[in-house]
């Protein structure tokens, strides 16, 4: 079976295991999930009970949900690309406090601001919130400049899924102007670097609905419909 990424739009998290899905090079399908009314619906909490993506129906018919895990697993087919490490390993370590870090404190800083957007709230409150949001934004792109280190990458030399990761994430301050990129110029570096980059060329073309060449690997979309019979 050639695995399918559900995939959230628009501008779901899951735009990461896009990007890791390219690099990697191997056979995937994708399955696109309009946020929130199929994301919330039976039919995908079939797939996800939370109703969240992504999720990935692997190669031996397996359910995955969370990036973390879902980046983790295609870390494993990566290892021989610098993607991943070996369980055990030190850069394994390091990778997964990374993608803590950024599955936690980083997507959750976005949290209060995206409340904001999507909910009608008195002024004073929605105020108040998004200046808390805009507070935990800043503090968490502080941290990771210190943590970026020299870079090029967040891992230093090495350019891993945590890259991939970063990016779909990195892109909300788009939505939330709360933000100036050039405060943090290590990240700013590292955001405009996989911005040139194909596979995130790749997964915004996706996101858009447009039809993009990608590797080699992209073997097409599927229906949710069609997903749900292989399971």
């Amino acid at each position: 079976m050639t695995p399918i990424l559900f995939y959230g739009v628009p501008s779901g998290c899951s735009f990461g295991s896009i990007v890791a899905l390219e690099w990697l090079g191997k056979p995937y399908r994708l399955a696109r999930i309009d946020m929130p009314e199929v994301v919330q619906s039976d039919e995908y909490r079939r797939i996800n009970a939370v109703g969240e993506t992504p999720s990935l129906l692997t190669q031996d018919g397996r359910l995955i949900s969370e990036s973390l895990a879902i980046l983790n697993h295609i870390g494993t087919s990566g290892i021989e690309k610098g993607l991943g490490f070996k369980q055990g390993a030190a850069g394994f370590d390091r990778l997964n406090q990374t993608l803590a870090y950024l599955n936690t404190s980083f997507f959750s800083s976005f949290g209060p601001l995206w409340y904001t957007l999507e909910h009608d709230m008195a002024p004073p409150a929605k105020q108040a919130l998004r200046a808390y949001g805009a507070a935990n934004v800043a503090k968490v792109h502080d941290q990771l400049e210190k943590m970026l280190g020299k870079g090029p990458w967040l891992l230093g030399e090495q350019r891993t899924l945590a890259d991939a990761y970063f990016i779909g994430i990195a892109r909300w301050t788009k939505y939330h102007d709360v933000i100036d990129r050039k405060d943090y110029p290590g990240l700013r570096q590292l955001f405009e670097r996989l911005e040139d980059d194909p596979a995130v060329k790749f997964a915004h073309a996706i996101e858009h609905g447009d039809n993009p060449k990608g590797n080699g690997g992209f073997a097409g979309h599927v229906s949710l419909e069609t997903a749900l019979g292989e399971i």
